[in-house]
């Protein structure tokens, strides 16, 4: 699952095992040809980590977010300041990664993700679709409800300020 804009996407259902770090690139491609353009960053769980995925990201511009391999650097004077910005970066990344594991919690939690109770692979394909599709339409109806309530209180806001402009403006009857 991907999640751009508040959106969540649905790449891959399978009952079977598998390991998720070879669906990548696939899905980096997916974006590209969606978007015109190749993701900056790739929050990923660590699984997706590999040589292989790090070299196709670093050839592509894209960061993929997670610690280096290799040996971390001891801590001096000369590299103090990038290590913190290393770790400032990381902890974004993380903020951003733990939004995608929240759209499942928001699913199990408020739409029964976890209590699908159909018996074919299908139909629990389908109603795993549809809760995800019910999540995009309300975050599009949060958005319209808060751009609505927000014209509101623009609009209200402006009627007040005009009418005690013109309350001070009127000289008052004797």
């Amino acid at each position: 699952m991907s999640l751009v804009d508040g959106f969540a996407e649905v790449h891959r259902l399978s009952w079977e095992g598998y390991n998720e770090s070879q669906d990548l690139q696939g899905q980096i491609e997916a974006y590209r040809q969606r978007y015109g353009r190749y993701p900056e960053v790739v929050c990923a769980d660590k699984i997706y980590r590999t040589r292989e995925n790090l070299r196709y990201c670093q050839e592509k511009g894209i960061r993929l977010s997670g610690l280096k391999l290799g040996r971390p650097l001891q801590e001096r004077e000369k590299n103090r300041e990038r290590l913190r910005q290393q770790r400032r970066t990381e902890r974004e990344d993380e903020r951003i990664r733990i939004a995608v594991e929240g759209k499942f919690g928001e699913g199990k939690r408020r739409y029964s993700l976890d209590r699908i109770g159909t018996k074919l692979r299908e139909t629990s394909e389908s109603a795993i679709q549809l809760v995800f599709l019910v999540m995009n339409l309300m975050v599009l109806y949060r958005r319209k409800v808060k751009a609505f309530f927000v014209a509101i209180w623009k609009t209200l806001f402006a009627l007040v300020k005009k009418w005690s402009t013109m309350r001070t403006l009127q000289p008052m009857a004797a």
